[in-house]
């Protein structure tokens, strides 16, 4: 007689054995309608799971996030199954879960072009009508590659092959489809329809170049046609603020190929915008108690040995260069670097915290295919911190990170954030003690800044515990941007030291802290959440100054001057066009004001001001719109609202 315990602390005992489904109906119809699987002391599982024994089950509906991975891969089967059965011969490979979607990997003699993704998606809506039941089959490992070879699906018996052989297989069957498969999915395919494929690339069997190309079909899946409704919606407004687009049109940045590609050029707009940044972050930073660091580009191999990176992350560095027969690396981190200017001496208990920052330029081999724009490139710039304290310190200094991470985001408009607080790893280095310190230092931070946050069990570095943090765009996007990380590893490894108040020599804890994570990516971040529209503080160009006619250009001149002695970024557009055509052609650049001068401006020392917007802000002199525009340069104002 099984005991099962309900989410809401509630028992339901049973005379007999019964399923997940059986169980849901049992609490009400709706929930069995809406529910896609179960869990079982925490472990998800088919809805035609038998709960024979005591335990705590909840009902999972495809509402719930954990659901909607339960759809979205049980979508990805769906869709592999349309594939095959409308193109005999082509093999599957694997189909994960990503964000927002899924996609699955396919060797296929042609490339599927958009009229197949069509066709695609028609069968899979077929196959949804038919209802299909899904059943799971536990097979041996030698029977699951006896079953797949018979089939010809050569790269799953590939996988297979990889898996130990005393691990028993699980395959699910719908129709006359199979996948290998842990699971759980929907019990019929009568429980999906809520999907749409989306677009087609070429992928890599196994990531590796040296492998056979895949075609790849990427999908999205939801619990509601309300939610992928919007969501499509959502990808089309994130169409029009592509941050490649919108930094051509505005001659911000350039990818230039014939240098190679993921090296970004910065034009004169967009190099005007990255130095109001980093001048700002400079200026954050040194009013938060931090010192700034310049460090070299490239430092020899053994350095990298010493640090781990060749251990660890060779495949992400670039080859070695040679001098005079000795290996040199370009930098693919700045910590080493910062690491050996602290032990340039030897400190004491008092030094300590040390704060240090730099927009340190790095160096990662990228595959050419992951490449996109600002947001994936081979050399971009941290703006990386480390602070270097002792273990009682860590909890205020973390404290510290978090008012400056929510200071330097919240000027650029970023106030709403997803946190993720993650833990220590079954494999990891340091003291059960240094452990619990610092994650406990971690999560008391995060509660004194009244910050909400989701605990990721085991999600840590094997250095230690950290916090990642998602900023939420104008559109609802999350951008992983900002992340504090704890290390133990790296001070042991480089034999730092300091001078306890006792007299002896203790190792300081590292923190590694990153706000915008790397100018580039951060603004094409920026590009895409204003829509190119930036702020007055960030304009490149902040003020055009628009004669109606020759016969005012110097006036125009004189406020263009006027202006620009007041620290603002103005030119004057003496074009012989219409005033027509300046105005439309620079609310095409995103100006964020206009200045009109004519006749009557000229004679009464004033401007027409008007915004990027359409709205005529009517008349004002230029001393007073210097003024107030100067003043919402200083307070960095967000929005262009008007408050002169």
């Amino acid at each position: 007689m099984p005991d099962i315990q309900l989410p809401d602390g509630s028992h339901r005992q049973f005379p007999e054995p019964v399923t997940g489904l059986e169980l849901a109906r049992t609490i009400g119809s709706g929930l069995a309608k809406a529910a896609v699987a179960i869990s079982v002391d925490g472990v998800l599982k088919d809805l035609s799971t038998v709960l024979d024994q005591d335990g705590a089950v909840a009902i999972i509906t495809k509402d719930s996030p954990e659901g909607l991975e339960v759809i979205r891969h049980s979508t990805a089967h769906l869709m592999a199954q349309a594939v095959q059965s409308l193109y005999p011969g082509v093999q599957v490979t694997i189909g994960p879960v990503i964000e927002n979607g899924f996609y699955y990997d396919f060797a296929a003699e042609r490339s599927f072009t958009e009229e197949d993704l069509v066709a695609i998606e028609r069968r899979m809506r077929e196959l949804v009508k038919q209802n299909l039941a899904v059943e799971r089959e536990v097979v041996s490992r030698d029977a699951a590659i006896t079953r797949f070879e018979k089939m010809g699906e050569d790269y799953k018996v590939q996988i297979i092959r990889d898996i130990p052989a005393a691990e028993a297989l699980s395959l699910y069957h719908q129709g006359d489809f199979v996948d290998l498969c842990r699971g759980p999915h929907v019990p019929s395919t009568g429980s999906l329809g809520v999907f749409k494929l989306q677009r087609v690339a070429g992928a890599y069997w196994r990531g590796d170049s040296r492998n056979p190309m895949l075609q790849r079909i990427y999908g999205t899946a939801w619990g509601s046609q309300k939610d992928l409704d919007a969501y499509l919606q959502q990808l089309a407004e994130a169409e029009k603020r592509d941050h490649r687009r919108i930094g051509t049109e505005l001659e911000l940045f350039s990818i230039q190929e014939d240098a190679g590609g993921g090296l970004v050029f910065w034009h004169p707009m967009g190099a005007r915008i990255r130095r109001v940044i980093e001048d700002f972050w400079r200026s954050a930073h040194v009013e938060g108690g931090y010192e700034l660091l310049f460090t070299p580009h490239i430092a020899h191999e053994q350095l990298w040995h010493t640090s781990g990176h060749k251990d660890f992350y060779a495949e992400s560095m670039f080859d070695p260069m040679q001098d005079e027969g000795q290996p040199y690396q370009l930098k693919p981190m700045n910590c080493p670097f910062h690491i050996l200017v602290y032990k340039d001496k030897l400190h004491s208990y008092r030094d300590l915290p040390l704060r240090w920052a730099e927009l340190g330029t790095v160096y990662r081999h990228e595959m050419s295919g992951a490449l996109h724009g600002l947001m994936r490139v081979r050399g971009f710039t941290q703006d990386d911190a480390h602070v270097f304290c002792r273990p009682d310190q860590i909890e205020a200094e973390i404290g510290a990170v978090l008012t400056l991470v929510q200071k330097i985001l919240g000027t650029f408009g970023f106030d709403r954030y997803e946190i993720n607080l993650s833990t220590r790893p079954d494999h990891s280095v340091g003291s059960d003690v240094i452990w619990e310190t610092a994650t406990h230092a971690l999560r008391v931070a995060l509660e004194r800044a009244g910050l909400e946050y989701q605990v990721d069990e085991g999600g840590g570095a094997f250095y230690g515990p950290k916090i990642d943090l998602k900023i939420q765009d104008a559109i609802g996007r999350k951008w992983q941007c900002s992340t504090i990380q704890l290390d133990f590893n790296l001070p042991e490894r480089f034999g730092m030291e300091y001078v306890a108040e006792d007299g002896t020599r203790q190792v300081p804890i590292m923190i590694h802290r990153a706000i915008f994570g790397s100018v580039e990516r951060f603004f094409g971040v920026l590009i895409e959440h204003y829509e190119g529209k930036f702020p007055l503080w960030l304009a490149p160009v902040q003020v055009a100054v628009l004669p109606i006619s020759e016969h005012f250009v110097a006036y125009a001149d004189s406020v263009r001057a006027t202006l620009a002695k007041l620290g603002l970024r103005v030119e004057t557009d003496l074009r012989n066009e219409k005033i027509g055509y300046k105005i439309r052609a620079h609310t095409l650049r995103r100006v964020p004001y206009m200045l009109v001068v004519g006749e009557r401006e000229q004679e009464a020392g004033t401007v027409a001001l008007r915004d990027r917007n359409g709205q005529d802000l009517g008349s004002h002199s230029v001393a007073a719109l210097g003024a107030a525009l100067q003043k919402m340069v200083q307070e960095r104002q967000n929005t262009l609202e008007w408050q002169g």
